[in-house]
């Protein structure tokens, strides 16, 4: 997990997406590569149009190029490998043109203090694509703290592969704990879950509650706010009691969370 993907892009969550970045590059031992987006402006739909749509382009490429002269220069005062590359395109569109080779994706969840973007949608959009972990961090987020990391364990496949994925991230907690739900719908056991992490060194705790009837983002949000987690692993948008179809927990999560998540598919 060393090639980390950051979406730069000059909104509300770019800051909370930098530091994010930066931290888990470091921790990570990795390289940070920048993908700069652009986005077009919607086309007016009138053929005589298409100058206003050159001019709307020109500003949404200079606001762009103001926000790349800031951001390269912080990054030419950190202790970290990077590059870059520019693109318009939409915001999950630019990102996964670029994933390819990416380990690890930074994102937002969504943002609090505007509507667009839609960060929930470019997750949900670049979860679904890339096949990649995806952090989504909270606006607010200032570092990403690596210490305490909470397995939103489900025993399906998306859950398992997100886990198996993020064994370099979960190497450097101080402390993992694997949380489960007994509700009867199968998948893998918890402590195979538990299991597998021992072999990777990585010795984790399993939470395992009873509860048929509290939506599963809630059980999710308290036991990580009791246990004092710094993040979340879960697999997104699959059926499954700890991570369901899109409009389930992952959306509500995605709106929500105080924490960062680290979601898969």
């Amino acid at each position: 997990m060393k090639n980390v993907l950051l979406l730069v892009h000059d909104d509300a969550g770019q800051e909370a997406r930098f530091q994010a970045a930066l931290d888990l590059v470091r921790a990570l031992g990795g390289h940070l590569h920048c993908v700069d987006v652009t986005i077009p402006p919607m086309p007016a739909g009138n053929p005589y149009d298409g100058a206003a749509d050159a001019v709307l382009i020109e500003a949404a490429r200079e606001r762009e190029d103001d926000n790349k002269a800031k951001v390269v220069a912080r990054l030419a005062r950190e202790d970290i490998a990077w590059d870059w590359v520019d693109t318009t395109d939409t915001l999950a569109g630019g990102v996964l043109e670029s994933a390819t080779l990416a380990d690890l994706i930074v994102l937002n969840r969504r943002l609090d203090s505007i509507a667009q973007p839609d960060m929930r949608a470019v997750v949900g959009n670049v979860v679904m694509h890339a096949h990649k972990p995806v952090v989504a961090v909270p606006e607010a987020l200032t570092n990403f703290a690596l210490g305490r990391a909470l397995v939103a364990w489900d025993g399906q496949e998306a859950c398992a592969a997100t886990m198996r994925a993020c064994v370099p991230l979960l190497s450097l907690a101080e402390e993992v704990a694997i949380f489960a739900v007994r509700n009867g719908n199968g998948g893998a056991d918890p402590a195979e879950a538990a299991e597998y992490l021992s072999r990777h060194g990585i010795h984790a705790q399993v939470r395992i509650i009873e509860d048929d009837k509290t939506r599963p983002d809630t059980l999710i949000g308290k036991e990580a706010l009791d246990w004092q987690a710094d993040y979340i692993v879960m697999g997104a948008y699959n059926h499954g009691r700890l991570a369901e179809v899109f409009g389930g927990v992952t959306k509500r999560l995605l709106s929500e969370s105080k924490l960062p998540l680290v979601l898969g598919h």
